[in-house]
């Protein structure tokens, strides 16, 4: 495990969580210019991801199930794909924003993989756990390969009407510029999740913040929290839940190497801490400790790469405090949670690096599933989660 000095975080960075990034120039590879837009064609869009999981599935012989969860505010189906069949529920999630597209090519190879092997490292996998992935929750928003999905405040208000006079969200976007907002506006549905699973949205809870829980009003974080809460009647408890994303152009602490994916553990205060007194509710369900040992199981398999750039792995801000994120509010119910943030929008990287981010994010979750799988997860100590070195924003930054 790298060992380098430990400093705080950019509290920049606290304020932008999972945000559009800052284009800049990097030392390896492509280099994105501000404002420059690659080719996505090599990516997964819907129609090609609706035939690929019909093919997953037929090819797998009953291992792989593929339903529809639910439908986004456009009408298009949310995909929700289901393989093993023990009692630790693993459930992850890509393209909660439509421009960040590397997590949903690598679920799609995890897929196939498990459910056409017979390997007895898969075998034991599908023994131990139920995978559950959501391989494209913002439909809307990949279709337009942007970060909302397409939604109106007109369009919430109609479905709660006790917020007509409320003020429209803070995530909620309906300016000019690229991604059409002002002509197709939308929210950010990644603030839109609250640890009260059944939560029914409130004039004066508007127009929020981002320190401040989620409302469930768009039908695509529905989805999901509906998913969770089946699982959790269904097994108990959903252990372990990932959300994969994008990110900027972050260097590793203490050195010149532009980071390949950073991971993190933590988006909410810690209930039991100092300062995490608002989150009281939740504190006996909350397991931080988990998820540390669960980003070191993922980190650990990328250093098993050895000298190269699926080792280049850093920390997310930590200084975060996300109660209205998808991984925030899970956390809070009782999941151990890992954010993976691979580096460079889609289009700012286009398909130049599309199978080095997207063999990082697989041998990541694989990481997590067999440690999950064989129990070694449990084995790490999570204090060594405080090693993993920090992200930068200029090279060598301490």
């Amino acid at each position: 495990m790298k060992k380098v000095w430990k400093v705080l975080s950019s509290t920049a960075l606290a304020a932008s969580l999972f945000a559009v990034p800052t284009m800049g120039s990097a030392n390896q590879g492509p280099s994105p210019q501000q404002g420059e837009n690659l080719s996505i064609e090599g990516f997964i869009n819907y129609e090609e991801l609706s035939k690929k999981l019909e093919q997953i599935q037929k090819s797998s012989q009953g291992k792989v199930s593929v339903e529809t969860a639910g439908y986004t505010n456009q009408g298009r189906g949310i995909y929700k794909v289901s393989v093993g069949h023990g009692k630790k529920v693993v459930l992850i999630q890509s393209e909660i924003h439509g421009n960040e597209k590397t997590g949903t090519v690598a679920l799609l190879n995890i897929l196939q993989n498990l459910g056409s092997s017979n390997s007895p490292e898969t075998r034991k996998i599908l023994d131990e756990l139920t995978i559950v992935v959501i391989p494209m929750m913002n439909v809307d928003g990949s279709e337009l390969s942007r970060r909302a999905n397409e939604m109106n405040w007109t369009e919430v208000v109609a479905k709660f009407p006790q917020l007509s006079n409320a003020k429209p969200a803070w995530n909620y976007y309906s300016y000019p510029g690229i991604w059409n907002y002002d002509t197709k506006p939308g929210f950010d549905v990644n603030r839109d999740f609250n640890p009260d699973l059944n939560y029914v949205p409130k004039a004066e809870d508007f127009p929020g913040a981002s320190n401040k829980y989620g409302w469930y009003v768009t039908p695509e974080a529905q989805t999901v929290r509906d998913v969770y809460k089946d699982l959790k009647a269904q097994f108990g408890n959903v252990d372990v839940f990932v959300d994969l994303h994008h990110q900027g152009f972050p260097y590793v602490e203490g050195t010149d190497d532009r980071v390949t994916m950073s991971i993190s553990g933590k988006f909410v205060t810690n209930p039991n801490s100092p300062g995490g007194q608002k989150y009281a509710a939740y504190a006996d369900n909350f397991h931080y400790d988990f998820s540390r040992q669960l980003n070191l199981a993922a980190y650990n398999a990328l250093q098993a790469k050895g000298n190269s750039v699926f080792t280049n792995i850093s920390l997310y801000d930590q200084n975060i405090d996300l109660p209205g994120t998808a991984l925030g509010s899970f956390a809070l119910n009782g999941s151990g949670t890992v954010l993976f943030e691979v580096s460079g929008q889609t289009q700012t990287f286009g398909q130049k690096k599309k199978g080095q981010l997207v063999k990082t994010v697989e041998t990541g979750l694989m990481g997590i599933i067999n440690g999950v799988a064989d129990e070694s997860v449990y084995q790490l100590n999570p204090k060594e989660y405080e090693n993993i070195p920090l992200s930068v924003r200029t090279p060598g930054g301490l």
